[in-house]
């Protein structure tokens, strides 16, 4: 187990090496690290054997204020595959300290989605779409929360065969479209949002969720929740 008191475990870190086949400008050079991945986290026993009798894992990631040569500091970029069912597996997250700014996109690449969360603010990634999550401060971490299904990996292969995302978001604001992909829409701008009355998923904190199983039920079985889906990234 993985486990926190007070203390977090060692992390898993991102370089700019293994940054490089996704960032606007490959020959970008810093000697830091990108952020920090702890994963599989629980604050007790209990708690780490419900999450994996469940297939669900609790993870912090911290995303320090970086320029990169003129572009945000963001995550790698992956998609879901799809469960037994058919649909791809969703992802949940909860911004803890900090601005993230979550870059979904479909696939295939028919829509592009800007997300602006704050603190408390949590955003689900629907089934059927890729992302990466961007700290834009040059201040600031950014650090967040996510629960995810155990049931799969990450896909990465499209992120770096396509150069990163759709759009790379630079430090002056501008969303600049990726030119590796041969088209692509016009980035939608959203708030985060999680369903309303009965198409309402749930509410952070999310460590808050853990024991309770029919909040999390749909990270692993999604098809259950398709009309919930299809109102998250409506205008």
């Amino acid at each position: 187990m993985l486990g926190w008191d007070g203390e977090l475990p060692a992390p898993g870190v991102r370089t700019i090496g293994e940054m490089r086949p996704v960032l606007a400008d490959p020959s970008c050079a810093c000697s830091a690290p990108l952020y920090f991945m702890y994963r599989d986290l629980a604050r007790s026993d209990a708690d780490w054997h419900w999450l994996h009798s469940h297939n669900l894992r609790y993870d912090l990631t911290i995303i320090p204020p970086r320029d990169l040569c003129g572009e945000w500091v963001k995550t790698k970029g992956h998609y879901h595959p799809k469960n037994p069912a058919g649909v791809g597996y969703p992802e949940i997250y909860e911004v803890l300290e900090g601005e993230a700014h979550y870059l979904l996109q479909s696939r295939p690449l028919k829509d592009v989605v800007l997300q602006t969360a704050l603190k408390g603010d949590v955003v689900i990634i629907p089934p059927g779409y890729g992302h990466i999550t961007i700290n834009p401060s040059k201040d600031l971490p950014l650090s967040m929360a996510n629960l995810v299904s155990t049931a799969f990996e990450s896909e990465y292969g499209e992120y770096e065969s396509n150069h990163g995302a759709a759009y790379y978001e630079l430090t002056s604001g501008q969303l600049r479209r990726n030119p590796h992909y041969p088209s692509a829409p016009d980035v939608r701008i959203l708030s985060p949002k999680n369903g309303r009355g009965d198409h309402r998923i749930c509410k952070g904190p999310l460590y808050s969720l853990i024991g309770n199983r029919s909040a999390v039920e749909f990270l692993n079985f999604p098809e259950k929740y398709l009309p919930v889906f299809e109102v998250l990234l409506k205008d």
